[in-house]
């Protein structure tokens, strides 16, 4: 379908494709990975034909219908609603439908013919049904019905390219071209993506540092890193195997390369001035002009590679946060946040899930202290130190400002120049770093950049909104190894779910009709979910009479060794779920001693008082206490007799 014959591509003195050969055949799925600025969104410009290349060929066969979604939409008429914007995604249908309809007016046997063609080509568009597939692209990705009629310039830029998104998945391309399509996605919206791309039967082409996306729906992946693209015949977890053996046998090329190097460079030098080793000096400096022709260049993942150690946390007291009947409004007529009450304790791991504009950036800048309550409590737990690090965080760090500069800017009063320093160098940034200009980091370096002016105040309580989004898959890595080794307490919004499935302990769900909170991770979540949504599934008589008439159908004798299997498989399948419960267990139960011990402090100073001791609060902290004792005991008697009935 797409074949890239010595393709290169050059921006001034950067050489961002250079001599680049590979094929894409029709109906493959392939996952397009790379660091940032490595030149993937460029493969796509010139498919596009956006962008000339400087030499070699793309040869396009058989002409497909391309699907892509542009970076700044825009409405064709100021009242042009969200869904006329989103049935505008099959170029030549609407003028195929006016001339329909135009002829219809008049129909005889000299235009039937015509009108035949055109119904063909309708037809063979998806005109007929491209309502429908809109109207239920836009309910996955998030809109309302209401919203369906609202004028499309009445939304956001991030809104808008869910809408975008909406249309070119409902004009069913034959070659489809998504890049980053969740940067602009809750998690909800994402796994409606994830379950839609599924079963597109084209051919896909995806720009993704989503695992979760790459994993389940790419079976072929192609690196574009140093100005190379390599096709890895297998999906992301083969291509990150595979990539790491291939590197171990580059860097050994290198070495040898960058050796004999070395001594032909030595030679030329001691003998050059002599006139009998001359011919000789100059036979070994064509040599080295032709190895840096050639000259081996490794990824730019390794060669930028960095670390993210996150300091040990100040202690605090069991309570972090709690919300009381909490509310909030922006305009004093409608309610972002209604009457919610929930509590997070320390060590927890919370991930924040729900679709955008239910209100989970408003909470965390509640708890961040940035924003107050309409009306109801948000109450800061006992010497907790939040540590507030925005969705917006790139553009919170001036460019024109050096890295030490910056984080030089957020050191507190009392920290010396040697711990600086060596904060400096705990989150990657060596001397050749801190004079840069921040304008010029990666998204990666950014982030450790942002990490680092957040860890200078030394937080307990981390609220992240969106941190992987400037991130590559190995950035995404860092900060989630960092982050699962980090003592202290989290609650993050992220569309990553391969992020959070890796990070959260529990999860924090805002809905229309209120919060939920689950106390078991991403896995256990959607378990709940799937299990609420096929009981009010099965509740109905029809489902049970199926359900009764397959029981009795299904009865037949099989044989022993395909019971075996049958039951490996069962166990197999168990075995994620047996996983989740035992460290739900191994949590209730550090969690139970943690609070144990704090509820026998807290007895014992009121048992024997002090002058200084405040009854009220110290009651409060018991009461507080008691109640994550019953939350995690409950907790723990649930997971565990669940894993009892999965062992037996």
């Amino acid at each position: 379908m797409l074949d890239f014959k010595g393709i290169s591509v050059h921006y001034g003195h950067q050489d961002v494709l250079t001599d680049v050969t590979f094929r894409v055949n029709k109906g493959e799925r392939i996952g397009v990975v790379g660091p940032n600025g490595s030149g993937k969104s460029t493969l796509f410009k010139i498919v596009l034909g956006e962008m000339s290349t400087d030499s070699g060929e793309l040869i396009i066969e058989q002409n497909p219908r391309i699907g892509w979604t542009r970076q700044n939409p825009q409405p064709d008429y100021d009242e042009e609603t969200l869904l006329e914007y989103s049935l505008r995604g099959i170029p030549g249908l609407s003028q195929i439908e006016s001339e329909m309809r135009r002829l219809e007016e008049n129909l005889d046997d000299s235009s039937l013919k015509r009108y035949g063609e055109l119904q063909s080509q309708f037809e063979h568009l998806g005109g007929y049904d491209v309502e429908t597939r809109v109207k239920v692209a836009l309910g996955g990705l998030g809109f309302s019905t209401e919203e369906f009629s609202k004028p499309f310039k009445s939304f956001s830029g991030g809104w808008r390219m869910r809408a975008e998104l909406s249309r070119v998945l409902a004009s069913k391309p034959e070659l489809l071209l998504l890049d980053e399509p969740s940067n602009y996605l809750d998690l909800p919206a994402v796994d409606w993506l994830q379950k839609f791309l599924k079963a597109y039967d084209g051919t896909l082409m995806l720009i993704s540092h989503d695992r979760f996306l790459l994993r389940t729906l790419t079976s072929i992946t192609l690196e574009v890193d140093a100005g190379t693209v390599t096709r890895y015949e297998g999906d992301l977890d083969y291509y990150l195997n595979e990539r790491e053996v291939r590197y171990e046998h580059l860097k050994a090329a290198k070495e040898n390369q960058d050796h004999h190097r070395e001594q032909l460079q030595r030679f030329v030098e001691r003998f050059r001035a002599q006139a009998t080793k001359a011919a000789q000096a100059q036979s070994r400096q064509k040599l080295i002009d032709k190895l840096d022709e050639e000259r081996i260049i490794l990824p730019k993942r390794y060669t930028q590679s960095g670390r993210l150690r996150l300091a040990e946390p100040p202690p605090s007291g069991i309570e972090m946060f709690r919300a009381e009947e909490l509310t909030f409004s922006y305009d004093g007529s409608r309610n972002v946040l209604d009457k919610i009450s929930f509590n997070i304790s320390r060590g927890d791991k919370v991930a924040l899930i729900g679709y955008n504009g239910l209100g989970k950036t408003t909470l965390m800048r509640i708890i961040a202290g940035t924003r107050s309550p309409t009306s109801g409590k948000a109450v800061i737990g006992h010497n907790v130190i939040p540590g507030y690090l925005s969705q917006e965080f790139a553009e919170t760090i001036p460019p024109d400002v050096s890295v030490y500069r910056n984080a030089k800017n957020a050191i507190p009063p009392g920290m010396n120049e040697k711990n600086f320093r060596n904060q400096l160098g705990a989150f990657g940034f060596d001397e050749n770093d801190i004079e840069k200009p921040s304008g010029v980091l990666s998204g990666g370096e950014k982030i450790r950049l942002a990490f680092l002016r957040l860890f200078l105040s030394a937080p307990n309580f981390l609220l992240l909104d969106e941190p992987t989004t400037h991130l590559d898959l190995d950035g995404r890595r860092l900060l989630q190894d960092a982050l699962g080794k980090y003592r202290g307490t989290i609650l993050l919004v992220s569309h990553d779910i391969e992020f959070v499935r890796a990070v959260a302990t529990s999860i924090l769900e805002i809905t229309p009709e209120g919060i939920r909170q689950y106390p078991g991770g991403y896995d256990y979540y959607r378990e709940k979910k799937d299990e609420r949504a096929a009981k009010s599934q099965n509740s109905s008589p029809v489902a049970r009479q199926t359900k009764n008439e397959t029981s009795a159908s299904g009865e037949q004798k099989i044989s022993s060794k395909e019971l075996r299997r049958q039951r490996a498989e069962e166990r197999a399948k168990m075995a994620p779920k047996i996983k989740e419960l035992k460290r739900r267990v191994e949590t209730a139960e550090k969690k139970l001693e943690e609070l144990q011990k704090a509820l026998d402090e807290a007895s014992a100073e009121l048992f024997n008082p002090t002058p200084t001791t405040d009854f009220a609060e110290v009651n409060r902290q018991v009461r507080t206490i008691q109640f994550e004792i019953d939350r995690y005991t409950a907790d723990w008697e649930e997971a565990a007799e669940e894993l009892e009935k999965l062992s037996n």
